[in-house]
Parts: structure tokens; C-alpha cells; sequence
């Protein structure tokens, strides 16, 4: 599997794409737009600009002291990510939240358990891979508060 981790914003790649083309240009090599970007989309190890774009597009670019926003257990949260780790395979990263409000993580009306800090994996897009009963992810982070 390829390693995607790296992998800029579509805009820096494109201007990546326009100075080797540029580049290429000045050495006497005529290469044309789509070329340089395909170009540039193997020297990611991606099958082609399309597939690259996407997984840079796709991207859900955070760090530590980000404020956030999503769902933990169906509920909605604001908070602040405390940790950020990018797992071995390179297609998950461990986040540490802790939310504004606690979140109460039982679904029972005469018991309680608020969590106001949480670890957990997701992908690129935001969303773990562990699911609820209902088939929702555990948690989603949508972005920037």
C-alpha cells in the first residue's frame, strides 16, 4: 500500500506540477499540463493525477490545539485536539480530544458517564473505523470550529 501521508494540498501540487513543466521546458523537454501533473502523481506513488488529487483533497488536515467539531457516540462536540499521532500504516491517526462539554457515552436514562477526554483512530476523512450498534462511526471529526 502506498504511503499517502505526505501528500500536499491539491493547490501545491498543481504549482508542483507548473514548475516541473517549467522545468522541463528549459532543458528542451515540451511536456504539456496534464503530463506534468501526471507526472507529479508518480512521484507520489499514486496511478494517476485523479487518484492523487482525491487522496489530497480528501484530507481532513488537523494538529494539536486545533479547535474541532464532530460526533462522539452520536453526539455533538466542541473542543480542542491534545494529541495527534499518525499511525503505522499511514492511513489512521490517533487523536487525543477534549471536548468544551462533557459528553454523556451511555444511552440509559437513569445512568450517566460523562467523558470530556478522548483517544481515538480515524482515517484521513475524520471518521474511525469502529461503529457504533447502529452502524455509525464512534467518532467523526468534521473540521474546524
Amino acid at each position: 500500500m502506498t504511503d499517502f501521508s505526505n501528500v500536499p494540498s491539491t493547490d501545491a501540487l498543481k504549482l508542483q506540477a507548473k514548475r516541473l513543466r517549467q522545468q522541463l521546458h528549459s532543458s528542451g523537454v515540451a511536456v504539456g499540463h496534464s503530463k506534468s501533473l501526471e507526472l507529479v502523481a508518480q512521484q507520489y506513488g499514486a496511478r494517476d493525477w485523479n487518484t492523487l488529487q482525491a487522496r489530497a483533497s480528501n484530507r481532513l488536515q488537523l494538529q494539536v490545539g486545533d479547535r474541532v467539531r464532530g460526533r462522539y457516540l452520536g453526539q455533538v462536540f466542541k473542543g480542542e485536539i491534545r494529541g495527534l499521532s499518525l499511525r503505522g500504516d499511514g492511513e489512521h491517526r490517533q487523536i487525543t480530544l477534549h471536548f468544551d462539554t462533557p459528553v454523556d457515552v451511555v444511552r440509559f436514562e437513569s445512568f450517566s458517564a460523562l467523558r470530556q477526554r478522548v483517544t481515538g483512530v480515524i482515517g484521513w476523512d475524520g471518521c474511525s473505523a469502529q461503529k457504533t450498534s447502529d452502524g455509525v462511526p464512534q467518532l467523526i471529526v468534521e473540521g474546524l470550529a
